[in-house]
């Protein structure tokens, strides 16, 4: 009988190169030691990446790997996934990566539904080239590329992910191993493309982006941990959430304040879009910032479509290089 695996099961001989304090650290060991709970087989994992700091994750893990080019990733998993669906695969990008270049291919990986994980690593900045302001940098964001603060309105990968027609999205915290770890397992377990948004923190161009809902002594007042068919309370359950039927939008009431969490606070409901569509454009002033699985909704997946109408896809004969050289002919017809 085999010795279960441990996190360094996963783990290659390559040295980690990312600035030391980079939440990119805490993210790979939680990576490692969930698989290897799992017991997920490293012949059967494959990482791919595209490029920035996050697509070096490839390199650490004892696993096949794919280091591809700017934002196209995706399509790379995808013909991974098409060739060979009992490969468990896993797209690491940022939010440059991701969503700048690489949003055309991102959009289509999720509507297509294609059985993967996809986590897309948020920093709200361009690290790798010496942080520039990225989609997702907030308004005001001071940066070699706009050093009087940008003007542009950032994107929410949750949102665009849901607009996509993604089928899971959820949220966790870089260092946040406890929260993260179970947010990673769900992902797997499910069928299709499950999209995680990872806040991780640079500590070189944008350090402490996220400490006004990170910290760990504000977390109970910040964070909002939702979860299918409970209420959604949050600090100790002394605050939840509640639709104003007026205004058709969520708002922050006390519990206890004449609101009780049976008739007035919501029960999060993660097949309920529009909910997701509130809860993933949440404000950031005033209100918690929405973690966990916010959005699970099982569909059929492109890959299993795929081998359904495409049977002779799936029936390996002969060899690429005949393939390759079979070409396609026409036959141009007579006039008579």
């Amino acid at each position: 009988m085999n010795a279960p695996l441990t996190a360094k099961d996963f783990a290659t001989d390559q040295e980690v190169r990312w600035c030391p304090g980079c939440g990119d650290y805490a993210i790979l060991k939680c990576m490692q030691k969930t698989l290897a709970d799992l017991g997920a087989d490293p012949d059967t994992t494959a990482f791919v990446s595209g490029i920035g700091c996050s697509s070096r994750f490839p390199y650490y893990m004892n696993a096949y790997g794919f280091h591809t080019i700017h934002g196209r990733a995706p399509t790379f998993a995808t013909g991974l996934k098409l060739a060979n669906p009992e490969i468990d695969v896993w797209l690491v990008t940022g939010d440059g990566d991701g969503l700048s270049i690489g949003g055309n291919h991102l959009f289509h990986v999720l509507r297509r539904n294609v059985d993967m994980q996809i986590l897309l690593f948020n920093n709200e900045i361009y690290g790798l080239t010496k942080g520039q302001y990225s989609p997702t940098s907030r308004i005001g964001t001071r940066s070699p590329s706009s050093p009087t603060g940008s003007i542009d309105a950032p994107a929410s990968p949750g949102a665009f992910a849901l607009g996509a027609g993604a089928r899971f999205i959820a949220r966790s915290i870089d260092t946040d191993v406890k929260h993260l770890s179970p947010v990673l397992k769900a992902a797997r377990e499910f069928k299709g493309a499950a999209f995680i948004e990872i806040f991780q923190n640079c500590i070189v161009y944008n350090k402490d982006v996220f400490e006004d809902f990170t910290n760990k002594k504000q977390a109970k007042e910040t964070q909002i941990l939702v979860e299918h068919g409970k209420p959604l309370l949050f600090a100790s359950g002394a605050k939840g959430l509640k639709l104003n039927t007026k205004t058709l939008a969520l708002e922050v009431v006390e519990v206890g304040d004449g609101h009780t969490p049976e008739a007035d606070i919501l029960v999060h409901d993660e097949t309920n879009r529009t909910m997701a569509q509130m809860l993933l454009t949440l404000p950031h002033d005033g209100y918690p910032m929405p973690l966990g699985v916010i959005y699970r909704n099982p569909a059929e997946t492109y890959d299993a479509a795929f081998t359904t109408h495409h049977p002779t896809q799936r029936k390996r004969t002969g060899k690429v290089a005949d393939a390759l050289r079979r070409g396609s002919v026409w036959k141009k017809q007579a006039k008579s």
